[in-house]
């Protein structure tokens, strides 16, 4: 309960206390709208560190040379825990948006940074808008910012990290219409973090491999056609090579 407490008193503190750097950011952002993204997120990035280190979280990283260091990429994970943010996005190489849940826009300050780093927010109940959050995707990877998604679309409170929901296969029209590679990012153990558990925040070692680049046109055509599903297979694999780690 202690880390709990801490964790959460860093981050309220953190969105207060960061006003003037918005403000500041902002300034910047006139000027020069890249140096601003940059710093945002190496901002936020550091802050993320911090937070697993209040938390006691041991992270084992695996095919992170997979990521490729200057060109932009669709990331897709499996989804189990808040801290899955935190840990993925506190190692993205360069400016990554992730994409969000429609609802986090009504958290003032925490929406803001959001939109600093290019998060979009998906109305997951309008099917229009959720076309024009993957168009507005399309055109964050074409600019050169990465795009991160988890496509199980919602949390897995399933017991078992193998046990992956459905993907959703427009996800990863994001890959197919701009040619971007698809890093698949296999999570273990993050829900003992803080939901299997909650409220309770606890020191937990956690298992984060990256795997190796998929790239849309190199596939059969059936695959093609069921890029959730081939995509999810190969997550599903790492998962369970990566099990007995933790």
């Amino acid at each position: 309960m202690i880390r709990f407490i801490i964790v959460a008193i860093t981050v309220i503190g953190f969105l207060i206390l960061s006003i003037p750097i918005l403000l500041i950011e902002w300034i910047i952002g006139k000027f020069s709208p890249k140096t601003k993204e940059i710093s945002s997120l190496r901002i936020i990035q550091a802050v993320f560190k911090f937070i697993l280190w209040e938390a006691g979280t041991k992270v084992t990283v695996i095919g992170e040379e997979n990521v490729p260091k200057d060109t932009p990429v669709l990331y897709i994970g499996n989804h189990r825990s808040y801290f899955d943010i935190l840990l993925t996005y506190s190692r993205c190489p360069i400016r990554t948006g992730y994409i969000a849940k429609k609802e986090m826009e009504r958290y003032p300050l925490l929406s803001n940074w959001m939109r600093y780093l290019h998060c979009l927010f998906l109305d997951r109940k309008d099917i229009k808008q959720g076309l024009r959050t993957i168009l507005a995707a399309i055109d964050k990877i074409k600019s050169g910012i990465s795009i991160c998604i988890f496509p199980e679309g919602t949390r897995n409170k399933n017991a078992d990290d193998l046990d992956l929901l459905p993907f959703h296969d427009g996800s990863f029209k994001i890959a197919s219409k701009t040619g971007c590679a698809i890093i698949p990012m296999a999570l273990n153990n993050t829900v003992e973090i803080f939901e299997a558990h909650f409220p309770k925040i606890k020191s937990t070692h956690v298992v984060l491999e990256y795997g190796e680049p998929i790239y849309v046109k190199d596939l059969s055509r059936e695959d093609q056609k069921h890029l959730g599903a081939y995509t999810q297979n190969i997550l599903h694999d790492m998962l369970e090579k990566n099990k007995p780690l933790v």
